[in-house]
């Protein structure tokens, strides 16, 4: 499983023009699904995210979790995370789950995250979805479950 965190002032996320989830000051997670994921990579991943030191203290160095400063989470499922682009010129998605298991897992993962106790937000599994956002330094930061030591 892979996720891109971008650190956000504010966030939202659109269908055919309507907003169905919107943020504030927090975090937007990109959410790729891999082929043989499970909830262990769930549970890394969100303890990554939520507790990662990415917000700034007052003297502007990264010492606050989203926990931390009470942010907000804005979650996206993005199968393009997986793409392979090792050959040719069209990414392939073989190492992307089945859209049957992918959402299965992306729901567990959304789930879980409003466990947190935080505000948590999404768009729509595999619905054309127009993502805005005001990235925040800008902070991106790539997280894969596989790469755990």
């Amino acid at each position: 499983m892979k996720t891109l965190l971008q650190r956000v002032s504010r966030s939202t996320v659109s269908i055919e023009g309507e907003t169905v989830g919107s943020i504030g000051r927090g975090l937007l997670v990109l959410v790729g699904v891999a082929a043989g994921d499970n909830e262990e990579d769930i549970n890394y991943l969100l303890s990554k995210i939520l507790n990662l030191r990415i917000f700034p203290d007052a003297e502007g160095r990264f010492d606050r979790s989203v926990l931390e400063i009470k942010g907000e989470l804005l979650l996206v499922s993005q199968f393009t995370l997986l793409a392979d682009t090792k050959k040719g010129r069209r990414p392939g998605f073989s190492e992307a789950a089945s859209p049957t298991e992918a959402k299965r897992l992306f729901d567990l993962f959304t789930k879980k995250a409003e466990a947190s106790g935080l505000k948590v937000a999404g768009g729509r599994f595999q619905a054309y979805m127009a993502v805005s956002l005001v990235n925040d330094g800008p902070v991106t930061i790539m997280l894969d479950s596989r790469q755990k030591s």
